[in-house]
């Protein structure tokens, strides 16, 4: 079993940025792939940003591109969003997703892919 934990989140204005942190416990997360996912208010989750297990490659949605940056860092067993000129419609519960595969961070965009979540850390930003 792999327990994930999600911290980071919080408020923040329009244009400003946060790091989020997906941090795991139970298990080694370095055979793992990664993915962030988020949740707006009344919305469906949707995929935001995915890395290979590696960290060698790295998959984003397309209106994050160039501001969201996912990494991982396996000594740590942790994984990480940064998050750059944020705005009001981002404003979701993150969520943090780990899967035991060597497939392509580009492959994994539905939530059925993975098989470990956390319990989401509340992002709001604020016009």
């Amino acid at each position: 079993q792999v327990q994930l934990v999600e911290s980071g989140g919080g408020l923040v204005q329009a244009g400003g940025s946060l790091r989020l942190s997906c941090a795991a416990s139970g298990r080694t997360l370095s055979r793992y792939a990664i993915a962030w996912f988020r949740q707006p208010p009344g919305k469906e989750r949707e995929v935001v940003a995915a890395i290979s297990w590696n960290g060698g490659s790295t998959d984003y949605t397309d209106s994050v591109k160039g501001r969201f940056t996912i990494s991982r860092d396996n000594a740590k067993n942790s994984v990480y969003l940064q998050m750059n000129s944020l705005n009001v419609e981002e404003t979701a519960v993150y969520y943090c997703a780990a899967v035991l595969t060597l497939k392509s961070p580009s492959a994994l965009r539905s939530q059925s892919e993975f098989d470990y979540w956390g319990q989401g850390t509340q992002v709001t930003v604020s016009s």
